[in-house]
């Protein structure tokens, strides 16, 4: 009887690892497919309103680590334009955003300015953004000097906040996305 029960636990481990292998070929290979050959990676389903302009490629993916979004308060009220400022990572090393909207790389300057191409909102977040870069600084060979478009996807919080409050107070309202560059 011993023997039985070794070998009944033997075929459930062997089947465990066969399923967790599968499972995880799986989720390696739909993530391959996302990114392979600079194809347009979607950590959401992102609707062709904020793709960017066909014919360009991926630069690079970055994602807030820390991130804020900052209102002010007029008429009683949080309303209007916030101000971005996030710390970014990805393959380049670190990014700063600020506003501008502005992205700088803390490797090696590089700097870019953008202006809103399109929107796609977000119950209960910011929206997702397609950018136009605007206007490049740093060196010629820089981190961002081939940017073009940015998107801003997978969005969440940093929405204004509600209620009434003091004019010309400020509030910064944490938020996470993901920036992808393209050029």
């Amino acid at each position: 009887m011993p023997r039985t029960r070794t070998s009944l636990r033997a075929v459930t481990l062997a089947a465990a690892a066969t399923v967790l292998v599968g499972v995880g070929a799986v989720s390696y290979n739909a993530s391959a497919a996302e990114v392979a050959g600079g194809a347009r990676p979607h950590p959401s389903a992102t609707p062709s309103v904020i793709d960017p302009p066909a014919g360009l490629h991926r630069l690079g993916a970055y994602r807030v680590i820390r991130g804020t979004q900052t209102y002010t308060c007029a008429g009683g009220v949080f309303t209007g334009p916030s101000v971005p400022e996030a710390r970014l990572a990805g393959p380049g090393g670190l990014l700063h955003h600020f506003k501008g909207p502005s992205w700088q790389s803390e490797r090696d300057g590089s700097l870019v300015t953008a202006s809103k191409t399109a929107e796609l909102a977000r119950p209960g977040s910011i929206p997702e953004l397609l950018l136009t870069v605007t206007g490049h600084s740093g060196p010629a060979d820089g981190l961002l000097a081939r940017a073009k478009n940015i998107q801003r996807l997978s969005t969440t919080g940093g929405v204004a906040p509600a209620g009434a409050c003091t004019d010309g107070t400020t509030k910064a309202v944490p938020y996470g996305a993901v920036y992808v560059f393209w050029g």
